[in-house]
């Protein structure tokens, strides 16, 4: 698979330089969006698909510090061939709280995986959308959590939150 860790270094700004140099030494890179009145921060990776060929991971609204952390914890299960459940609520994510990893529809790349894209030359790999529950544990889907909940975590799946709403 072609990526940009393929491209000759005098061809990158300096930017890309330290994103692929990232990549070659931890084996991803995190990418943080500040929101803004179009809609929530957002945080994901890069690399996992390369490396693990476990989709990477995407998650709104949380801290850039506590989405690093999750996504150094995902690395790490990954890299001890633990892989974690997709389509499931896992407690292994979050230490008091369960979190569910669902496939992220590839219609949601453009506006949310630029570097993704850049760095996989196209949109040939797979992405996660983490969610969590609010303070309650009620997930974005259930009829519980307040709009202004549901608001920092839109649903990025292929819709109906990958049918979890008919649940």
């Amino acid at each position: 698979m072609p990526t940009a860790l393929d491209t000759p270094l005098e061809e990158l700004d300096s930017q890309e330089r330290y994103f692929v140099a990232q990549v070659r030494e931890y084996g991803w890179m995190a990418t943080h969006v500040i929101g803004d009145e179009e809609g929530p921060g957002f945080s994901y990776t890069t690399g996992f698909w390369l490396k693990f060929r476990f989709p990477e991971v995407f998650l709104f609204s949380l801290p850039q510090k506590t989405a690093h952390d999750i996504f150094w914890l995902i690395h790490d299960q990954c890299d001890a061939e633990r892989l974690p459940p997709i389509g499931v609520p896992t407690n292994d994510l979050f230490r008091k709280f369960p979190a569910v990893l669902l496939p992220m529809s590839v219609n949601h790349y453009r506006r949310h995986l630029g570097q993704s894209i850049w760095f996989y030359r196209g949109y040939d790999f797979d992405c996660l959308q983490l969610v969590f529950p609010d303070r309650k544990g009620h997930f974005p889907w259930s009829s519980e959590p307040s709009d202004e909940f549901r608001a920092l975590q839109p649903d990025l799946t292929e819709g109906d939150w990958a049918g979890l709403c008919n649940r």
